[in-house]
């Protein structure tokens, strides 16, 4: 008999989400994989077997049983876009919007992204592991198990290699597995107010090579996880010359590539890190139709992030569905940011997508975890429950998976396990057969 270092059993529901061929598109997107009287067993942090009970009860023993106790099991959820590492708050600014400013007015008279800049480059690095650390600590029990975490609150070499240290540390100290991201390009920084291509130049000449320097030392890159580089294409931030020389300059070095596109405004983003072939464009709120079909034709992912809508007190939302039924790879995200999306919960991101986007809740749960997953590069070792994975997983409260996107406002996860192991929750049923 072998021997695993946790055995799960008395699954109810066993939601898998499997796509041993890639990410999901179309009909596969409303196959979650369900199946019922499984176990599983777990060896150095990956999945060893997933079958039924009898089988795999009879192959394996463990010192460590845990009793699902007939709930649903799915795999852990992976958001591919956040903001968490930061210091200071924006409630005055929600103020504002509930009076009816705009993004874009809040952000040109100097508040938005630029307040933020601020406070984080005052914040010391102790202070913003601390701060990043405690906003995990919220993903982690809403169910996020992988997140990628970007700069872009420095816009200044010093702050942003600050920021990406404590992306480092989060990384090494905390249970959720983190994928890190460079932002320099968020927005202009004041002291290039007026100077936008001098900002580029900075970006490309020095901030990059150093960011990439950095990165090579890291555990990061000893352990293969991808490094992305980002642009916010939009108005009064950077436009679409300045997008392609960012990216060129990106790839040139060997990171992976991002775009923030058509959140407001169709800038031709889309297209260009389509064609650049970019992990993933991310809002697509006004992503034209000829640019969800080359979405569609492409290894891209089309990141949708109904948080940042909802938040906004926003009536459009981007049009998922379309996306969807045209063949796009989908994922969805919380954006966690403390301006446009404080909400760590990628449930509450799939309840609204459900209802605004006229997502399913099967097609919700594949695009927060295994198409997530591609989106961050992560694809073919997170996302899902397949042998040979990272054992992520959440143990629901109800028997019935679609409990996560039905009920909002609160937590139907009863339990995290990361990598084998009980991260967060309920752990009543753990040794118990």
């Amino acid at each position: 008999m072998l021997s695993a270092d946790l055995l799960i059993h008395n699954i109810g529901q066993l939601v898998t989400c499997a796509s041993p061929e890639g990410p999901k598109r179309r009909d596969s997107m409303r196959d979650v994989g369900i199946v019922e009287n499984r176990a599983i067993a777990v060896i150095d942090g990956k999945f060893a077997a997933v079958g039924t009970e009898e089988v795999v009860l009879a192959e394996y023993s463990s010192k460590h049983h845990l009793n699902a106790e007939g709930k649903a099991v799915v795999p852990g959820f992976v958001d591919p876009h956040t903001h968490i590492v930061y210091a200071g708050d924006r409630l005055n600014e929600f103020e504002l919007k509930i009076k009816g400013a705009a993004y874009l007015e809040i952000l040109a008279a100097g508040g938005g992204i630029i307040s933020t800049v601020k406070n984080t480059r005052a914040a010391s690095e102790d202070e913003l592991v601390e701060l990043g650390r405690e906003r995990l600590d919220k993903m982690l029990a809403c169910g996020t198990t992988t997140a990628e975490i970007k700069t872009g609150y420095g816009l200044d070499l010093e702050s942003e290699l600050k920021m990406l240290r404590v992306i480092e540390r989060l990384d090494r100290e905390h249970a959720i597995d983190i994928v890190p991201t460079f932002l320099a390009a968020h927005t202009i920084p004041p002291e290039f107010k007026g100077d936008s291509d001098g900002y580029v130049d900075l970006i490309c000449r020095e901030m990059l090579p150093a960011a990439w320097q950095w990165y090579s030392g890291t555990g990061f890159a000893e352990k293969g996880k991808p490094f992305f580089c980002d642009v916010f294409t939009e108005q009064n931030a950077f436009d679409r010359g300045q997008t392609e020389k960012i990216l060129d300059a990106a790839r040139s070095l060997g990171f992976g590539l991002k775009a923030h596109v058509d959140q407001f405004t169709n800038l031709g983003g889309s297209r260009l890190a389509i064609e650049k072939g970019a992990a993933s464009i991310d809002h697509l709120d006004a992503i034209s139709e000829e640019e969800i079909e080359l979405l569609a034709a492409s290894d891209t992912v089309g990141i949708v992030i109904p948080t940042e809508n909802f938040s906004g007190g926003k009536t459009q939302f981007a049009d998922a569905r379309k996306m969807i039924d045209a063949g796009c790879v989908l994922a969805v995200s919380t954006d966690y940011n403390p301006g446009s999306a404080p909400s760590p919960s990628m449930a509450m991101a799939m309840a609204i997508a459900c209802r605004y986007q006229k997502l399913l809740p099967s097609e919700a749960l594949n695009a927060a975890t295994i198409n997530a997953a591609y989106a961050i590069g992560l694809g073919r070792t997170h996302g899902s429950i397949e042998v040979g994975k990272r054992a992520d997983l959440l143990i629901c409260e109800s028997q019935d998976y679609r409990q996560l996107a039905y009920e909002f406002g609160g937590n139907t996860v009863t339990m995290v396990i990361k990598a084998g192991k009980v991260v967060s929750g309920d752990t009543l049923g753990t040794n118990r057969a």
